[in-house]
């Protein structure tokens, strides 16, 4: 498990780093491996964050999948506040929801909550166990399942493939 963790450290940093040198010439490759090499060995010894992550062609197709509905929601959501906003009746119902997940991974769970919150319109505020607690900038229902399927579902089937 130790070697996985650095290993797909290493691959996010080296990705990093070639993307803000926004370079392929040997120097930068060579300063960039060495550079997350360094970081992965140093700062992943108790590291268990990736543990678990599946490596497999299905994980790869969701974790894309995943990022293109992640930009959706995120263009839909913008314009939907922004339409908010510039209403002049700001037809807005706030209200604190509670969510289900059935992620059982703690990272995956985070990625959720994240995704949640990078979202404009909602916000985690808690996470306990299996539950989450929104605040949502239109409460449109309040019913634990229902609010769990506008909210939740629409990132958690592709988080469930790649972390579970």
């Amino acid at each position: 498990m130790k070697f996985k963790n650095i290993s797909v450290l290493f691959v996010i940093l080296l990705l990093f780093w070639l993307a803000l040198n926004n370079s392929l010439k040997l120097p930068v490759v060579l300063i960039g491996i060495g550079v997350s090499a360094l970081v992965a060995l140093l700062f992943c010894s108790k590291c268990s964050l990736f543990n678990d992550m599946k490596f497999s062609p299905k994980a790869l197709v969701n974790t894309i999948m995943f990022l293109v509905v992640f930009f959706i929601e995120l263009v839909k959501s913008n314009i939907d506040v922004t339409r908010r906003v510039l209403s002049p009746s700001l037809p807005i119902n706030p209200g604190i929801v509670e969510v289900k997940t059935k992620l059982k991974s703690k990272f995956g769970r985070m990625l959720l909550a994240n995704s949640i919150t990078l979202t404009p319109g909602t916000l985690t505020v808690e996470v306990i166990e299996d539950s989450f607690f929104i605040h949502w900038i239109d409460v449109e229902d309040d019913e634990i399942g229902s609010a769990s399927k506008k909210i939740v579902e629409k990132f958690e089937k592709y988080l469930e493939v790649i972390y579970g």
